[in-house]
């Protein structure tokens, strides 16, 4: 395989609707002690081939009426870490596989959304878990 082809590395984030994202929240904290933010919470682990680097899964729900999951009328969104997000969705794009918007970036790393065969949206995430690592020491 080609080291430019883009590919998925792991899960890096669910997300899910709810009628009360809040008590959802509360719920969560109580009774599974999840350090719990307006987000959500983030699960902390080492990257497989550089053990000295963290990485961070996101834990969401969101509002029933929420639309970030539109079109996909599910009640899901599966966010999955990948390497080399712009020669990922090149590749899918000549693939034929709907790319719902450009990519964006931010601090923390880029983002694009693509809809799968069964019409699930997903979220690709290259991150930069470094922005992460930063935020929760500054927390401290």
């Amino acid at each position: 395989m080609s080291s430019k082809k883009g590919k998925i590395t792991g899960i890096g984030g669910i997300f899910f609707k709810c009628k009360n994202p809040n008590a959802q929240k509360e719920w969560y904290a109580k009774h599974f002690q999840l350090d719990v933010d307006k987000y959500g919470t983030m699960f902390k682990f080492r990257l497989e081939n550089q053990p000295d680097k963290t990485g961070y899964l996101q834990w969401s729900p969101f509002s029933a009426d929420t639309d970030y999951f539109s079109p996909s009328t599910k009640d899901f969104m599966i966010n999955y870490r990948v390497e080399n997000i712009e020669a990922l969705i090149e590749e899918l794009k000549a693939e034929g596989i709907t790319v719902l918007d450009d990519i964006s970036s931010y601090d923390y790393g880029k983002f694009v959304h693509i809809m799968d065969p069964e019409g699930n949206k997903i979220e690709l995430w290259e991150p930069i878990d470094a922005a992460f690592d930063k935020y929760y020491e500054d927390q401290k």
